[in-house]
């Protein structure tokens, strides 16, 4: 190489600075290419550190969704409290399910009609079940579907009869499902 530098000198194409400017820009070249930065080791501390900052954040969702848990089941009570239905003992059974166990409650001809055709649902608290309307009822399916027992879908008015094949045949009044 000194002699491709030495002809270029004396042809006067570059000088000795540029000359000197190359050659410390080709050594530079070399040792960013030989010398890699290594890898930071990783000590045991910070290692501790990055496992407990992820338990740390694990457990902080863990406590947010139980917050968020406890205040909807808040929400819910609170609603069943101020809308549900002044219910007396009737004489129709109304049979329907809690946790797989079937469940009898007594209630007056009307409010079981409603409870049927899906104007009024059925929801639990605690140990008690209370009638609630339907709005309610949708509005605690919303926030938590383990508080209704029953909420059926909101029958069809008497206009769309025709549709249904069994409209002209009469129930009989002893007819208890």
């Amino acid at each position: 190489m000194s002699g491709l530098r030495d002809q270029l000198l004396k042809a006067g194409l570059v000088n000795q600075k540029q000359i000197k400017k190359a050659e410390k820009e080709k050594i530079k070249q070399v040792k960013a290419t030989s010398h890699k930065p290594a890898a930071k080791p990783v000590s045991p501390e910070a290692d501790a550190q990055a496992e407990k900052a992820a338990r740390d954040r694990l457990l902080n969702q863990q406590r947010l969704a139980e917050i968020e848990k406890r205040g909807l089941a808040a929400q819910v009570r609170q609603l069943i409290e101020t809308r549900k239905l002044p219910r007396t003992e009737g004489e129709m059974a109304f049979h329907f399910t809690d946790n797989g166990t079937v469940k009898t409650l007594h209630l007056p001809q009307a409010q079981r009609d409603q409870l049927i055709q899906g104007q009024i649902a059925l929801v639990k608290l605690d140990r008690q079940y209370e009638l609630v309307p339907r709005e309610t009822g949708e509005k605690i399916e919303e926030r938590d579907k383990r508080f209704i027992l029953v909420l059926n879908p909101k029958e069809k008015e008497d206009g769309d009869s025709r549709d249904d094949p069994y409209a002209h045949y009469e129930v009989p009044d002893d007819l208890i499902w």
